[in-house]
């Protein structure tokens, strides 16, 4: 089976995969952060606000990779620390308001390419195209997890022993 524009469907999708992941490492370098701590800050803003334990499992990273992230963050003044109102013992982060201002050059050339590539299909091809995003971003999450799960061993190999 080929696609419209006929390639093969495996090869189509493999190359669209590519092209966000790329542009995702372009806008993440555009913007002086890298690539975990800019999908972090992208969690933050999306949930309002996320404790470092959960912005932990959200990345895959370790608990001490993920204070060092933050702190990162914050240096940069894309995000902070604050008590969380429900429970003043723990701790939220939070991202800076219109800190995120400075990071639209990156994402704009992204948003108005696609943008224009949405525009161009009927309106009943733009509710399939977002019924898609709606419904691979949580397969695409839960293949990130399958692949955490299946790795979790070689990956606790690789790091030294505490205290090295």
């Amino acid at each position: 089976m080929a696609t419209p524009s006929g390639g093969e469907p495996h090869v189509v999708f493999r190359q669209y995969l590519d092209a966000v992941g790329l542009q995702g490492l372009a806008s993440a370098e555009a913007a002086g952060l890298h690539t975990s701590e800019w999908y972090a800050l992208s969690l933050i803003t999306l949930e309002g606000s996320l404790s470092s334990g959960e912005l932990s499992a959200r990345t895959g990273l370790t608990t001490g990779a993920t204070t060092r992230l933050i702190d990162r963050l914050e240096r940069a003044g894309y995000a902070r620390r604050a008590a969380d109102p429900a429970d003043r013992r723990r701790v939220i982060v939070e991202a800076v308001p219109d800190a995120l201002d400075r990071i639209e050059g990156a994402i704009d050339p992204a948003r108005r390419r696609v943008a224009e590539v949405i525009d161009s299909y009927a309106p009943e091809q733009q509710a399939l195209l977002f019924d898609y995003f709606a419904r691979a971003a949580p397969a695409f999450r839960a293949a990130t997890e399958e692949i955490r799960a299946a790795t979790a061993p070689r990956r606790a190999k690789s790091r030294p022993p505490k205290g090295e």
